[in-house]
């Protein structure tokens, strides 16, 4: 088998050829093209090739996506708003590779857990660039965070009162104030899954305006030697696809600023309206653009700031799984094609276990045949897993041309939330992950081995 790190050999070979975008190219990397023979390029390489390499399922990151992404966002919002930052959101996908390149393109790090901040640590990323979200954060998760580094997570977001007297002590023990920002409830509807709709007024997270639980954490905070109140957060949903919600939560939010300062003499210097940016899954949908997106956004903080005399304040914004999903491409092995009088299925080798969403939020996906992209379909299957599960479907209408067992399928936009959410069910391994530029791939997260699914186990 070749080095991983190798050059494909079909890649000289095909360089020369006539090259197209593939269909639906909105949903695909930006590196993605179709050969002459109807093959499936990714950054200059064979899909089918890089499964021959690093076996499957595999996922592969283009990183020319991942950095357009980025710049695209950042550029957009530096535009509008010029004190402004984008946050990346580590739970859509974490890895010390993707950490490398939020660094090297000026993006901060929302995280939720002891280990994104750990792991992102690990991997050189800044302490102080992390904003720590989450509803529940441990005691021992909250020490680990704010010991993190050089000086801890730049900023904790408190989700409660009973979170905030557990900072204040902690920081008045430490001897310096902990900078915090307020997550709040804005109770503002939006047209997403249920699962993933976090600023209602029934959504588990934040601090409710209506009761008043927001001016109390105001007033204690700006009691507390051991805090330093210098932002607020709200965040509407994930997957959005009208920016409405995130225009009417940064509304909300600088209201609020308005309101602590008349009410508490508080000066609220950093203002965080979520994000959530919704993407095109399936080739009918149309995604917000950064443009429209960050034009959504500064326009009403602009409007509001003049209305209710703020002083400009610095606008943290994350666009979500808008950065990285489209980055990502999945690539599995076909295997059995069953015809039954209901139905076609034709099975591959990863599934559930890799990419839970369709399970969980009945997610729609497109799908090709990486060798044949440009074939014309010939039939609609449904493209289910290996798990023992019968909901263990990845995709309930792919149109295709005929499957055959040892042919590779492609899934595009795969980027964000499938790794991150993978299980080892059914015991069976997590996938490697691979990065391509600059017509090298790289890899970057090996196959899980028996080894790896059994090293906790006390025999």
């Amino acid at each position: 088998m070749p080095h991983p790190d190798s050059t494909s050999p079909d890649a000289a070979d095909v360089a020369d050829a006539s090259l197209a975008p593939p269909p639906h190219a909105h949903l695909w990397p930006d590196s993605a093209r179709v050969d002459a023979a109807g093959r499936l390029l990714l950054d200059g390489m064979l899909a089918s090739e890089l499964v021959q390499r690093f076996s499957s399922p595999l996922y592969v990151y283009d990183e020319a996506t991942l950095r357009g992404q980025m710049r695209a966002f950042r550029a957009a919002l530096a535009q509008r708003w010029p004190e402004s930052v984008v946050a990346y959101a580590g739970k859509a996908y974490l890895s010390p590779a993707l950490c490398r390149l939020l660094l090297e393109e000026g993006l901060e790090l929302d995280a939720v857990s002891a280990g994104e901040v750990g792991l992102a640590v690990r991997a050189g990323y800044p302490a102080q660039r992390i904003h720590l979200h989450g509803n529940f954060k441990p005691d021992a998760e909250l020490d680990f965070a704010l010991a993190a580094g050089e000086g801890g997570v730049g900023r904790v977001v408190v989700d409660s009162l009973d979170e905030l007297e557990r900072l204040a002590a902690l920081g008045q023990a430490r001897g310096r104030p902990i900078a915090i920002w307020l997550r709040i409830n804005p109770d503002v509807p939006t047209e997403t899954h249920t699962s993933i709709q976090t600023g209602h007024a029934d959504t588990k997270f934040g601090l409710d305006l209506a009761s008043g639980a927001v001016a109390e954490a105001a007033r204690r905070a700006a009691a507390a030697p051991g805090l330093a109140l210098v932002g607020l957060h709200a965040h509407a949903g994930s997957n959005i696809f009208d920016s409405a919600p995130v225009a009417q939560v940064t509304r909300i939010l600088a209201e609020l600023a308005a309101s602590l300062r008349e009410s508490h003499g508080l000066t609220i210097s950093e203002i965080s309206p979520g994000g959530g940016v919704g993407v095109a899954y399936t080739p009918e949908q149309r995604a917000i653009g950064p443009d429209d997106y960050a034009e959504a956004i500064a326009s009403v903080l602009r409007a509001s700031c003049e209305r209710l005399r703020l002083a400009p304040p610095r606008l943290i914004v994350e666009p979500g799984r808008a950065i990285v999903a489209r980055a990502g491409v999945a690539l599995y092995t076909i295997g059995p094609r069953k015809v039954t009088p209901h139905a076609i299925f034709v099975a591959v080798d990863g599934g559930m276990g890799d990419n839970p969403r369709p399970a969980l939020y009945d997610a729609r996906y497109h799908a090709a045949l990486a060798d044949r992209v440009i074939s014309p379909p010939s039939e609609t299957v449904q493209v289910v897993g290996r798990y023992c599960e019968s909901g263990d479907v990845l995709v309930r209408a792919a149109a295709l041309p005929e499957a055959r067992p040892g042919e590779t399928l492609a899934i595009p936009v795969s980027g964000a939330y499938h790794l991150p959410m993978a299980s080892q069910y059914n015991l069976a391994p997590r996938p490697a992950v691979v990065f391509t530029a600059d017509g090298q791939a790289r890899l970057v997260r090996r196959r899980e081995t028996l080894d790896d699914l059994t090293r906790l186990d006390v025999w």
